[in-house]
């Protein structure tokens, strides 16, 4: 318990309008910040650091296309109302604005039976455990071995391109990493002041272009596969 806590008290050094952590390679910490408006009630995830547990719960398809069914999954101990993660998720990937709002694909998340992908938040250190030998550094995110892995000390934090917009930062990470899962590769800004595709990896910054949390309509129209990395 002495561990959860901790991991909900620190990292106080890092506020939403910060640049990058300075993280030394190959040295990190598990110590995660959480938003004060999440400090008012605070919740703790089942299931021990280090394990993972799929999140009780099943929702309808979103839409008509090729059907990718998902299950939920949240690293034991983690400072987080771990049904209120997995309704975020949801209501993101049900968004007209999602990966499935021109009809191409559809999902649903389910708890039993075979999935397509996992979407899973995890601590820094298990997500650098899920996501090697993709150097995230305790710091960033990926998609690896068919699972999302959101890191929980950017879900809790966010990145400097989006201040204080800590929801629509939430926004972006579910879309890029399963956005990966679906196949697509990093993009670049195309032009100064335009939206930033949300294939850009925009935690490490957006400039010039203005941070954009949703697939743009050319990255919908990509063709699906499986998986990807990154």
């Amino acid at each position: 318990m002495a561990r959860v806590f901790l991991l909900a008290a620190a990292l106080l050094l890092a506020s939403a309008g910060q640049t990058e952590a300075r993280v030394t390679p190959g040295v990190h910490s598990d110590r995660i910040v959480v938003p004060r408006a999440e400090r008012s009630r605070p919740a703790v995830a089942p299931g021990k650091p280090g394990s993972l547990l799929v999140v009780p719960g099943r929702t309808r398809v979103s839409g008509p296309g090729r059907l990718f069914r998902f299950a939920v999954e949240v690293e034991g101990g983690l400072p987080v109302d771990r049904s209120e993660f997995a309704a975020q998720v949801v209501d993101v990937l049900s968004h007209p604005r999602s990966w499935g709002g021109r009809g191409a694909v559809a999902f649903q998340r389910v708890r039993f039976g075979p999935v397509d992908f996992r979407i899973t938040l995890a601590s820094p250190t298990l997500t650098d455990d899920l996501c090697a030998p993709l150097p995230t550094k305790g710091i960033y995110s990926c998609a690896q071995a068919g699972r999302a892995v959101l890191n929980a000390s950017r879900w809790l934090r966010g990145a400097a391109a989006y201040g204080h917009r800590l929801h629509r930062y939430r926004v972006y990470m579910v879309n890029h990493e399963v956005g990966h899962v679906l196949g697509r590769g990093h993009a670049f800004c195309p032009a100064a002041g335009a939206p930033a595709p949300v294939m850009v990896q925009q935690t490490k910054g957006v400039a010039p272009c203005r941070p954009n949390p949703w697939p743009l309509a050319w990255e919908r129209d990509l063709p699906v596969r499986r998986e990807g990395r990154g």
